[in-house]
């Protein structure tokens, strides 16, 4: 395996001080024991979504660096880097090809206008109802062309994320060129992102459709395996998902695990959480955060809908500072699938629920993934919000390399830190996980290789943690309190 069963870092190119070289200068300053990978998010030049709208992936935006500045952070941590699959910027030269020229640019082929979809460009309000968008409006836009001429382009997201239609030769051949490229530079891990929304077939949800969905893994995966470098699949759904792609021996991510976990400490029980974690995939990354919201989605059927509707009940109550409002579209969140948050708000703040809560991600089956706000146990960022009215700016507080060098200081950050080393640094975890049995208010989670044992004993009632691992050259046990 490639990966490294260590602790990934979550973060902008510009999060963690004002670029790349300042984000290699802070992981080397404060975090080199604790973070192993880095999981850079779009460092492309983008026309919107902070990255997630990419016009090319040969280039590095210039405010961020050079491919150099990407591939000596790669050379110090395992790097993560991400590949938009299913879309291309509205700006790429790509779409304003076609937008200049229509069905003369050489281009045309690779987006899915509705003249292409239907035989008379005319699809039935029934069958755009059906796709699966996550966002309230129908999956296209209307294109006015230079002439005045209108046509309707798919596009899942934002208006300025165009779908691509990979039955095109042209995409392949495009994307096909993006992907080496990409692999060439050795990054350990490339996720695909939106993955499940390039199969597109009227009269069905056009999600994560079979077996088009594995074919296209499969291509994808023949061209980065080439230089040994994994995919990993991003799917925000129904856990079964996940446990798919896991059946066919890919990578997938454990979004399920924040609401279990949130759970699991508002309501003082761990039945549901122990259910999910004997059954989880065990090839997976785990995240508490990300750069989106807290997945409400991926927990159906593992937490019953009142149990998901108190839980977000208990989080808008106790959280710090947030607001309904904040994931709305009052505040630019169309995405009705998540809430916006700090993982360490949705604890109101609490040190001991906030280190009890990475010690069970970090003990969980996986790769654990930390998001910067969450490794500097960051608060809801109010003022930003509302300065941008945009709800998910509430979890994307930019840190100045003073800001850091403060925040690093916190006891809480001491604790975590600590943690994440002990995580990093002990040989049990690259061997198997055990969940032992307990009472309904403690977990026991294990892991076991060769002679090396870690066992945390958790009580989410207090939210105390109890760490024990042996040594194996002294012959003896070792505790520490986290």
């Amino acid at each position: 395996m490639s990966i490294e069963n260590k602790i990934q870092l979550i973060t902008y190119p510009d999060s963690l001080g004002a670029n790349l070289p300042e984000l290699h200068y802070v992981l080397r300053k404060y975090f080199q024991k604790a973070v192993k990978g880095v999981h850079m998010l779009p460092f492309y030049p983008s026309s919107s979504d902070r990255g997630f709208a990419p016009k090319t992936y040969d280039e590095v935006e210039p405010a961020f660096g050079t491919w150099e500045d990407v591939e000596k952070i790669g050379r110090d941590f395992d790097l993560v880097i991400d590949f938009m699959v299913n879309h291309i910027s509205r700006q790429s030269l790509f779409f304003q090809d076609y937008i200049a020229k229509g069905k003369d640019s050489e281009y045309a082929d690779m987006f899915l206008s509705f003249d292409k979809l239907a035989p008379d460009g005319w699809i039935k309000d029934e069958d755009l109802a059906k796709v699966y968008t996550r966002k309230p409006r129908p999956p296209y836009l209307t294109l006015e062309r230079p002439d005045g001429a209108l046509e309707k382009i798919w596009c899942t997201f934002d208006y300025e994320q165009i779908d691509l239609d990979y039955d095109s030769l042209k995409t392949r051949e495009i994307m096909r060129k993006f992907i080496i490229r990409l692999a060439r530079n050795r990054p350990k891990m490339i996720r695909l992102d939106a993955i499940a929304y390039t199969t597109v077939e009227l009269g069905t949800n056009c999600f994560f459709l079979e077996p088009k969905i594995w074919e296209l893994l499969e291509w994808f995966n023949d061209f980065a395996s080439a230089f040994d470098t994994e995919i990993l699949p991003e799917v925000h759904e129904h856990y079964s998902y996940q446990l798919k792609l896991a059946k066919k021996g890919y990578w997938c991510y454990d979004f399920s695990l924040p609401m279990l976990v949130l759970h699991c400490l508002y309501k003082g029980t761990t039945k549901r959480l122990k259910s999910w974690l004997k059954k989880c995939p065990r090839k997976q990354i785990t995240t508490l955060d990300t750069h989106d919201g807290i997945g409400v989605v991926d927990v159906e059927d593992l937490l019953t809908q009142k149990e998901i509707d108190a839980t977000l009940e208990h989080l808008y109550e106790k959280g710090s500072n947030v607001k309904k409002t904040y994931s709305g579209p009052e505040y630019q969140n169309l995405d009705i699938y998540q809430v916006n948050c700090t993982y360490y708000s949705a604890l109101g703040s609490d040190d001991d629920a906030y280190i009890t809560a990475r010690t069970i991600q970090f003990f969980a089956p996986g790769v654990p993934q930390v998001y910067y706000v969450g490794l500097l146990a960051g608060e809801n960022d109010i003022d930003l919000v509302e300065k941008t009215r945009q709800g998910r700016n509430i979890n994307r507080h930019n840190y100045t390399l003073e800001e850091i060098k403060d925040a690093v200081k916190k006891p809480v950050v001491q604790r975590l830190l600590k943690l994440m080393e002990f995580r990093n640094s002990y040989p049990a975890f690259n061997g198997e996980f055990n969940l032992l049995k307990s009472k309904d208010t403690q977990l026991i989670l294990e892991w076991g290789h060769d002679q090396h044992v870690a066992t945390a004993r958790i009580d989410i009632k207090t939210c105390t943690v109890r760490i024990t691992y042996t040594d194996p050259v002294a012959s003896r046990n070792v505790e520490f309190t986290a």
